[in-house]
């Protein structure tokens, strides 16, 4: 079968060249063609475009790029058109994925959402594309069901797959201590998490690089995000005592006594991988304007939606840098507080369940398409 996957950021790359991996053994005659990232073309995806070039977020930031928007999506459906595939798989990213699932439901090509757009945290009113245009969806949230059964839209849930790129990692360990030894100079890590877009990387990082003098005892590593040059991120971090890695960020957390966290996926990860964290968020003051108008959910990090109460301190908008070295002290001084966090992580990867994900989805994906 061919099959021609969407992802529009980091996360979803990632996730998607899992599931591509693990269709591979469901289908010997599997070929794949993506809108995605460097790992899905590992995976063994032609890539159509690099997501790179979509890497947006907010509202005021999107409405100033649409015609670039408006150009790729035109141009993914022109390639999916020749490309002629058996099923479309949708990854996350709503934006452009929703217009997408419409456009191949007016073509009859079989629509497939693995990992769902968070329709229920605002604008649920395009559940209607979902319901209309989407042959299964596969979502990664256990609460999710529950959403699109009280909308009509039956949703299967196998899993979390930030479960199985966790249990990859720790299959392969750095069991002689080398990341430790290269990078920690003999202080505990706080490791830096500032998001994988530019837009975050450039609203939050600054306030992550100022609470460096209140922690002179910890040295402090970002998570270099795979689409954003050293380059860019020097010209942020100017003369601030911080090292920057890529391609490791499960490595440093798993180094770390702490992290600070751009909300989105790296908030479970952090967390499934036992790391103590604080989640920040921060965007264009138009944007958040807008959003608390239309956000119906109370918690903006994963890790305390999924176990609906305040497992790890949000911090929103105003007064970052102070307010995340009070978090940050309290994390690393109070042991019952920090106990508490780490209970409260472990009651998460129960709710999570068992990796090998992307395997069972791969498997129902197969059995649906004969």
């Amino acid at each position: 079968m061919k099959y021609y996957l969407i992802a529009g950021e980091a996360s979803g790359d990632l996730h998607a060249s899992n599931l591509i991996k693990a269709l591979k053994k469901t289908d010997q005659n599997a070929s794949f063609r993506a809108f995605g990232g460097d790992l899905m073309k590992e995976a063994g995806a032609s890539l159509f475009l690099h997501y790179r070039e979509m890497a947006l977020m907010g509202l005021v930031e999107v409405v100033t790029k649409l015609g670039t928007i408006r150009e790729h999506k035109k141009a993914c459906r022109q390639d999916i058109l020749e490309w002629k595939p058996d099923v479309l798989i949708l990854v996350d990213y709503s934006g452009f994925n929703l217009p997408m699932a419409r456009f191949a439901c007016k073509k009859n090509i079989p629509v497939i959402y693995y990992i769902s757009p968070k329709l229920w945290a605002w604008a649920q009113w395009r559940v209607k594309t979902i319901r209309k245009c989407v042959k299964r969806m596969f979502v990664i949230l256990p609460f999710e069901v529950e959403f699109y059964k009280q909308h009509e839209v039956h949703a299967e849930y196998y899993g979390n797959p930030v479960l199985d790129s966790i249990t990859e990692y720790r299959m392969t360990p750095d069991k002689d201590g080398e990341f430790i030894r290269k990078y920690a100079a003999g202080k505990p890590i706080i490791a830096l998490l500032a998001g994988s877009r530019k837009q975050e990387i450039n609203a939050l990082l600054p306030e992550m690089l100022a609470i460096i003098p209140d922690f002179p005892d910890y040295k402090f590593i970002i998570a270099g995000a795979p689409s954003i040059t050293n380059e860019y991120y020097q010209g942020l971090i100017k003369d601030n005592p911080v090292d920057i890695v890529f391609n490791q960020t499960y490595n440093l957390l798993s180094h770390s006594a702490a992290a600070v966290v751009t909300s989105g996926t790296a908030t479970l990860e952090t967390a499934l991988l036992n790391v103590p964290e604080v989640v920040i968020y921060k965007t264009n003051p138009v944007t958040l304007f807008i959003g608390r108008f239309l956000v119906k959910v109370k918690f903006f990090s994963l890790v305390n939606l999924i176990l609906d109460k305040e497992a790890v301190k949000e911090l929103l908008q105003e007064n970052l840098s102070y307010d995340i070295s009070l978090e940050l002290k309290k994390i690393l001084s109070d042991e019952s507080y920090r106990l508490n966090m780490l209970n409260d992580f472990k009651k998460l990867r129960e709710i999570l369940g068992n990796p090998g994900v992307a395997d069972r989805v791969a498997t129902r994906i197969s059995q649906i398409m004969k």
